[in-house]
């Protein structure tokens, strides 16, 4: 992992996480209160220690373990396909130079409430913190159980409290909170104590106050940097507007209509054809004396024109052109063949071998991640306290699996333009993915639901609860930020993504209103990948985070390239993960080089190493068509479960690791945390990250194996049993 810098002070909050145990309010949704009711039972055995057996699979409704994905894919191994680059043309990113560095956060709280003593110690009794109007006890008879958990809920705002009313607001919120526990109580019987540490209550001021604030020096800066890029417009005769963020970004839209990025095209003739698209980058390049007849009529040369222009004034940090990222799945052959299924007499966490221990026993994987031996070994399945944001694709808040977990957190949906939004608004608070289908006249194309795929192996469905699938940290808050829809993410919408994730910026609502992000991340997912070079501006938005600490999680990209000429996976400041298969072998498909830290489970829908009779796939929440039954073998029309391959399934399992592993530490933050991490992998043997010569080309040739080359895949695979910490008894071992 390329370093990152630590400033960020611990950011627990002791609360008992009595996740998903509240059913109120809720007696009108009679379908929902049963999936619900198995999620309270999930979670009460989780906290308890109890883990029931298993249900046997052809007891289990069809809904609950139906998938797709069950067919063996041909193996496809070419460079031909290399993605392009694609970009919103008269969209452009710029940061001027020299702008004043944002506060620590140290010194953010401070300015916050500058009447606090000097000492990040507050005494709680005589803190005397400004208050913001925010309702602190919700309405009960508005909350349902969409309201996505009432005891993450108070947990939220208890951590609000502190910051704004002190001990008096704290004491009435514990109230409430023990008055549902009795009522919890009497539904489903004993629970532990809740307590609250006072030791707590600083640091979650101090986790709430790593937001960058606004500086004098940043606003003038940006203030005549904006008129200038509105002058360089009007040289070139074009017209539109430039919007700032309180950390220095700048965004120019050329035009008064804006981009659409629902619709792109390869090359046109026509300048015509390609106004308000997006577009391949074919790195055209603006001549020194452009024809303005001829950039007024093309918005890409415009686009072109604008940013040499503005890159040569040396008024900027960085220029660059709206990048369109897309998500890590490893794309299917337009045509499969009809699935086989064979019949397993197991519920589908048999199928996960990802998270299966690593080894050749009857129950192991050899390239399973061990998740398995560190939930028994020690004794956690997650925290609460621990938070992971997923940028992508939205979550699916209807999926069965997820409706009733408590462990999503409120995210935002950060996709600025409606048209390529799909839900007719542009950012606002809902994360749903309403689907990112591209081009609707594809018969192939289908919706990705990337997003709720990459969260359910993260942890954001409820585990444990005897129906569809597990995920790597059951009790783990995931805070879902929607930064890509149809037909892919905007690099702007991508950085703003980021930076609320991490809770530096807001976003704001109808009215104007600020929204922050209530639970900063402490890890941030990034299942994404460009090809091209890490953008300045992504760049920006990484270093920001993780500089207070944040670790960013990557996916190493899918193009079977170096890293290196990928985003963000070849930015400085990630932890860059490429895809291995049920054998522990770098996939084909996976992205390879010096910038990958690690190797994890992304699996290989060409293979059968575990010989389950499935192909090697990783297996998580997704709504999909085509699927099957694997008790009777029968096709069933939709599913609510998946397989899927790429580095976006293996970054997600890094991600969780990454949130045990502060589970079980909670002081361990950026560099600490992820160096713990890279510490624990089995290493591996040249050939387990090989690929052909003729392929792979550019690294040296293994001795005694002709014809196959080295791939740096990392300092090694993913595997939790290797994780020892302070107190571990190991006299068995």
């Amino acid at each position: 992992m390329r370093r990152m810098r630590q400033t960020r002070g611990p950011a627990t909050f002791v609360l008992c996480g009595i996740a998903g145990l509240v059913l109120s309010a809720c007696d009108q949704r009679n379908e929902r209160v049963d999936r619900a009711r198995s999620a309270v039972e999930g979670a009460v055995e989780q906290i308890l220690g109890q883990t029931p057996p298993p249900a046997p699979i052809e007891l289990v409704p069809v809904e609950d373990r139906a998938f797709a994905g069950a067919e063996m894919q041909d193996p496809v191994i070419t460079t031909a396909d290399l993605p392009p680059a694609r970009f919103v043309v008269g969209s452009i990113i710029a940061k001027p130079k020299d702008l004043p560095p944002l506060p620590s956060p140290e010194d953010a709280l401070l300015m916050q409430a500058p009447e606090v003593a000097d000492e990040l110690a507050i005494d709680t009794e005589e803190a005397d913190i400004p208050q913001r109007s925010l309702p602190l006890v919700p309405d009960e008879n508005a909350i349902d159980l969409t309201d996505q958990g009432l005891s993450r809920s108070y947990s939220n705002r208890l951590e609000r409290a502190v910051i704004e009313d002190g001990q008096s607001e704290l004491r009435s919120l514990q109230k409430k909170l023990e008055q549902r526990r009795a009522e919890i109580e009497e539904r489903v019987g004993g629970l532990p104590d809740i307590s609250l540490s006072e030791d707590a209550l600083p640091k979650a001021r101090i986790k709430l106050a790593k937001r960058a604030l606004p500086l004098p020096g940043t606003a003038d800066r940006q203030v005549t940097a904006r008129a200038y890029m509105l002058d360089v417009m009007d040289d070139f005769g074009l017209s539109g507007q430039v919007s700032l963020d309180r950390t220095g970004q700048m965004v120019m839209q050329i035009g008064d209509d804006g981009a659409d990025p629902t619709q792109f095209v390869e090359g046109s003739e026509t300048p015509a054809d390609i106004n308000s698209q997006i577009m391949v980058d074919r790195k055209i390049d603006c001549p020194d004396r452009p024809n303005m007849a001829e950039v007024r009529m093309d918005k890409a040369l415009a686009t072109e024109c604008v940013v040499k222009t503005l890159r040569a004034s040396g008024e900027f940090e960085y220029v660059e052109k709206d990048f369109v990222f897309e998500h890590q799945f490893v794309r299917r052959p337009p045509e499969t063949p009809v699935p086989t299924v064979v019949a397993p007499n197991d519920p589908l966490w048999t199928l996960q071998w990802h998270f299966r221990n690593n080894g050749d026993g009857a129950t192991e994987t050899a390239g399973g991640a061990s998740f398995e031996d560190f939930w028994t070994r020690q004794g956690t399945q997650g925290s609460p306290d621990v938070v992971v944001a997923v940028v992508d694709t939205g979550l699916d808040l209807d999926h069965p699996d997820i409706m009733g977990s408590v462990n999503v957190m409120p995210g935002w949906d950060m996709v600025s333009d409606p048209r390529m939004g799909n839900d007719g608004d542009g950012r606002d608070p809902d994360p749903d993915d309403p689907g990112d289908l591209c081009d609707p006249n594809d018969p192939f194309a289908e919706d990705s639901f990337h997003g709720t795929h990459v969260a359910g192996t993260i942890g954001a469905n409820v585990s444990n609860n005897r129906s569809g699938v597990a995920g790597g940290a059951w009790q783990v808050g995931v805070v879902p930020v929607r930064a890509l829809g149809k037909c892919g993410g905007r690099l702007t919408d991508i950085n703003d993504a980021i930076r609320w994730a991490g809770g530096l910026v807001p976003s704001f609502d109808a009215q104007g209103n600020e929204i922050w992000n209530e639970n900063p991340a402490d890890i941030i997912n990034l299942s994404i990948g460009l090809f091209e070079f890490c953008p300045a501006s992504l760049q920006d938005a990484i270093n920001a985070v993780t500089e207070r600490g944040v670790v960013v999680v990557s996916a190493a990209g899918n193009a079977r390239v170096p890293t290196e000429f990928y985003a963000p996976g070849g930015c400085q400041n990630v932890l860059t993960v490429a895809a291995g298969d049920a054998r522990g072998v770098i996939t084909p498909y996976s992205n390879y080089g010096t910038e990958v830290d690690i190797l994890a489970p992304g699996g290989d829908l060409t293979r059968d190493d575990n010989g389950d009779g499935r192909p090697d796939g990783v297996l998580s929440t997704k709504r999909a068509q085509g699927c099957a039954d694997p008790v009777t073998g029968e096709a069933v029309e939709s599913c609510n479960y998946a397989f899927e391959q790429g580095t976006s399934m293996a970054a997600p399992h890094v991600s969780a690791a990454l949130a045990l592993i502060k589970s079980k530490d909670p002081d361990l933050i950026g560099t600490d945390l992820s160096d713990k991490l890279l510490a624990s992998v089995d290493p591996r043997e040249a050939l387990q990250c090989a690929g052909r010569c003729d392929v792979y080309q550019g690294f040296p040739e293994i001795p005694n194996q002709p014809g196959q080359c080295a791939r740096p895949c990392g300092q090694g695979l993913l595997n939790l049993a290797n994780l020892e910490f302070s107190g571990d008894d190991t006299s068995d071992e």
